[in-house]
Parts: structure tokens; sequence; C-alpha cells
């Protein structure tokens, strides 16, 4: 896939209905315990695999930041659509990772690259996630994750003010800390935690007008 830097990029497709930006990751052994020990790995698979599908399905448009674990279920899910989803989801990374790009950045059809900053790791990431966290949103989902969920789910909120932003609890790990401190998402979004059919709650999250009850299916 050819390199697209920032300035050469074509602009995101205004004509989606609904954009949603997804900030998810595989906690780590070898990083904090607290997020290792939490982390339902197969519920962070499943819940990023719904909102793909969902995304699909709608036409709406997925943000996210290219991520090692993450990148390769959303690759898969779009491999079993057996169809082109063009500008619908849309892969930032950022060129100081250059060399340790993985193979599934080739599988998708619109990755934006963004410049590294100083040949500094942390300056490189908040410039992506400023550019990748441009433009209108509808919400925001953070699935499992660790400090760099944490991270994005802040500038989220500060860059995105008054826009919708859901840690789903139930993958665990760095989600579930931003919703259990957060008194009005357990007051307001008990499915956040409840809900086990990641596409029910997918669908509603992103398409909010649907009724968003309590669990139709809880894991026992």
């Amino acid at each position: 896939m050819a390199k697209r830097s920032q300035s050469e990029r074509r602009p995101l497709n205004d004509a989606v209905v609904q954009r949603v930006f997804l900030s998810a990751s595989v906690p780590l052994p070898s990083r904090n315990a607290a997020y290792f020990n939490t982390a339902d790995v197969i519920a962070i698979r499943d819940a990023v695999r719904a909102l793909t599908i969902v995304i699909i399905e709608q036409k709406a448009q997925l943000v996210f930041g290219g991520h090692p674990a993450i990148s390769p279920m959303i690759r898969l899910q779009i491999a079993q659509a057996g169809m082109p989803v063009g500008d619908r989801v849309v892969m930032f990374q950022s060129r100081f990772f250059d060399r340790a790009f993985p193979d599934d950045n080739a599988a998708f059809e619109r990755v934006i690259l963004t410049d590294a900053i100083e040949d500094d790791r942390q300056k490189s990431l908040i410039h992506m996630r400023e550019t990748m966290l441009s433009g209108t949103f509808n919400c925001g989902i953070f699935i499992g994750g660790m400090e760099g969920v944490e991270e994005e789910y802040e500038m989220f909120r500060r860059l995105q003010p008054g826009v919708p932003a859901f840690p789903v609890a139930s993958t665990g790990a760095a989600s579930a800390m931003l919703y259990n401190a957060s008194t009005s998402l357990k007051k307001q979004h008990p499915e956040l935690q409840e809900e086990f059919s990641y596409i029910t709650l997918m669908r509603n999250l992103v398409y909010p007008r649907r009724p968003a009850g309590r669990s139709s299916r809880r894991r026992k």
C-alpha cells in the first residue's frame, strides 16, 4: 500500500451518517497488572467484531488508531463481510512506528499516516490522536485497554465535548475502570456492564434512537 502523508490524504467522507471512534487494546501481562488481571480477552474480541459488523451493515464510519492486537480483529471481520468498505473503516497510524507496521495494515483500504514529531514517541502519539479526533463524531466506544485507552478517553472527551463516550465495562481492564469511576455512566448506561450480546449493545450505542434497556442476555 502506498503511504499517504497527512497533507496528501483526501478528506474523510462527510456523507457518512454516523461517525464512530474506537479505542481498544488487549492488556499485556508485562504491563500494569490492574489491566491484565481484569481483562476479558474473549469479550474484547467479541465487542470489537460486533462494532465492526454494525459499522458495515449500517454504513457508518469507524475511526481507530492501528493496534497490533485490534487491527487483525477488524481486518478479519471485514474479510468475512466479503465486500469493500472504503471510507467506512479508517485506520490512523503514526510514522513514528513506520518500521513496526504490521502486515495487517495492507488489508485496510483507508490508512492515514501522521508525521512523527521530533522522533519522540509520546509527542508523535499525541499528534496522531489529535488529528484522528478532529471533525465530528457521533460517539466514542472504548473496549478493554490499558493506559492508551484511558488517554484517548480523556482526549476524546476534551476534543469532542458533549459527544457520548462509552467505556464497555464488561470487557474489563481500562474500560471497566473508566466506567466504574463515573456515577452518571453507571446510572444511565448499566448495559455497558450488563449486556453481553455485543451486537445488540453496539447497535444501541451507535443508533441510540433504538431502545437500549437492560440486558437481553446476561452472562451468568
